[in-house]
């Protein structure tokens, strides 16, 4: 049977507004666990006393202490390779033992490799990396699914963007604290930063227990009586009341669908069939990649040492300025989801990073001249200019790519393969990360001599040529591939899907909200039509 986010067409109708936006953002502080981690480790191989215990020391005098190109991309990719299994794993897990048990075992999973990476040798650090990335895509994957099982239909778009705002508030965290730590002449420097992370597993953890499972999953399974218990706090109503009643009788109703449609197996997910399943995994696929060619996680992989190369003399609280801008930005975008919508946000934030990254680039290339490692000298004002469109680029990612991608995640796919598709675009997500995050020090670091070196493309602030390059591509896929969906609930998506265009999305959208066409309600007259067909076989 089954499963995944869903529903009666993307949560449950709540008397208590408040309440349920409570309930529904406090999941998104899983994201904190992914924002957290990436932010740290990319101050963490900036620190001496780590370079000291990991890195090599250059005999030639002129780095000192540094970490090779190869270690610096295993160490700071490796975490995504792990990411990348555990979201593959969620769907089973979130099918087996539940979104709320599934999240609480996902933490225990994650802390203990961060309790693996407060070791001191290179192998158990690495292995650490690897079990905390695959607690963090069991989250990543388990989060959004929760959150579109519970959030009000009505502003599912803010709140499933909420995970994007907590990964951005973990970012900034992570950069706080390594700031406040970086100082430290022992290993305490970067244990603290790392330790960190069990406060966040365990307040997320601990709130699961506290929260109901997702009705839908208990229907799923079977468990009536659970199931209306449930309702009733998400609600605020009596489990017995007409109104948990009638929804749970909506949620059925969905099931029904949903196992009438349902071809089981991932190949299900790539059928061209009248869904157009094939369509809307590799949309969410590929979405989920062109996210990561953004670049934006090149800012806080390596943004600490990338600013440090570039001359700026305290790249730590440039890196706390990127992330304020980071989650300023996105607690925007989120609020304009629902308000502007999807596709259209999407274009405007690849056509503002596109210009953001070509400027950086430029400036960077012409006035800036970094200095790199070999400490060339710097034009100030020309870095104020870098420093200032690497911001204006994290805003446009902030308000539209970053949040409007989750949100599409849990928005796009056919009931019956839902889970399935949501775990292999967030495996995508990942796979990209890791690429990316393996790559990127190859084509940005100059290279090393010595039985220790490396080669690699010395490219500096010119990749941001490729980031621009590939935001052209990210306008060119949202225009095509990308449909509207603002105001409408999974169904009425499904509809959008069957009878429109991508391009001409806004407007079919338009007439299906104007007309208050559902998908089950499709469903119950094609049932009365056949119904209806059959008695009049039977009179004749």
């Amino acid at each position: 049977m089954a499963g995944g986010a869903g529903g009666t067409g993307g949560g449950v109708n709540s008397s208590s507004l408040l309440w349920s936006i409570v309930l529904s953002a406090f999941a998104a502080f899983g994201g904190i666990l992914f924002g957290y981690d990436t932010g740290t480790i990319g101050g963490i191989i900036a620190m001496q006393d780590w370079l000291e215990k990991f890195g090599k020391f250059d005999t030639t005098g002129q780095l000192g202490w540094y970490i090779p190109t190869n270690d610096k991309s295993l160490v700071v990719s490796i975490l995504s390779a792990g990411t990348f299994f555990g979201a593959l794993c969620a769907s089973p897990m979130a099918d087996f033992v539940g979104r709320k048990r599934g999240l609480i075992a996902s933490c225990a999973v994650f802390c203990l490799g961060v309790g693996l990476q407060l070791d001191t040798h290179w192998a158990v650090f690495i292995i650490g990396r690897v079990i905390a990335g695959l607690g963090v895509g069991l989250v990543s994957c388990l989060i959004p699914m929760y959150q579109s099982e519970t959030a009000p239909k009505s502003i599912r778009g803010m709140i499933v963007g909420l995970y994007q705002l907590a990964i951005t508030i973990g970012a900034l965290l992570s950069a706080i604290v390594l700031n406040s730590t970086q100082h430290r002449p022992n290993h305490s420097s970067w244990r603290i930063p790392i330790a960190v992370q069990f406060v966040w597993a365990a307040v997320l953890a601990g709130g699961m227990f506290l929260l109901p499972e997702s009705p839908r999953y208990l229907l799923l399974k079977g468990r009536q009586a659970e199931a209306r218990a449930s309702l009733g706090r998400l609600m605020t109503m009596d489990p017995d009341s007409p109104e948990v009643e009638a929804e749970a009788l909506e949620i059925n109703t969905a099931l029904v669908v949903e196992q009438r449609v349902s071809q089981g197996g991932y190949m299900a997910c790539f059928r061209n069939n009248e869904d157009k399943n094939g369509l809307r995994t590799w949309t969410g696929i590929l979405m989920q990649g062109w996210q990561q060619l953004t670049g934006i996680n090149f800012i806080f992989y390596y943004g600490t040492t990338f600013f440090k190369q570039a001359g700026i003399s305290n790249p730590f609280i440039i890196t706390i300025i990127a992330d304020v801008v980071n989650t300023v930005m996105t607690i925007v975008g989120v609020q304009l989801i629902d308000r502007v919508g999807r596709r259209r946000l999407l274009l405007i934030g690849a056509a503002g990073m596109c210009v953001s990254e070509f400027i950086v680039a430029i400036v960077g290339v012409t006035a800036g001249h970094p200095g790199g490692i070999g400490g060339t000298a710097v034009n100030l004002p020309a870095q104020r200019v870098l420093i200032a469109f690497t911001c204006f680029y994290i805003a446009f990612f902030a308000t539209s790519w970053g949040p409007v991608i989750w949100v599409l995640t849990g928005e796009l796919f056919p009931l019956g393969v839902r889970a399935k598709s949501m775990s292999l675009a967030v495996a995508s997500n990942w796979l990209w990360n890791f690429g990316i995050g393996y790559a990127t020090p190859y084509l940005v670091d100059p290279p090393t001599t010595g039985p220790n070196g490396v080669n690699a493309a010395n490219l500096g602030v010119k990749v941001f040529f490729i980031w621009g390059g590939t935001c052209v591509g990210c306008f060119i896929f949202t225009y095509f591939f990308i449909p509207e969906t603002k105001g409408l609930s999974l169904e009425q998506i499904d509809l959008l899907y069957r009878e429109s265009t991508i391009i001409n999305s806004n407007q079919f959208r338009q007439r299906i909200l104007d007309e208050n066409q559902t998908f089950t309600k499709n469903f119950q007259d094609e049932k009365e039509a056949v119904e209806h067909g059959e008695d009049i076989k039977q009179s004749a």
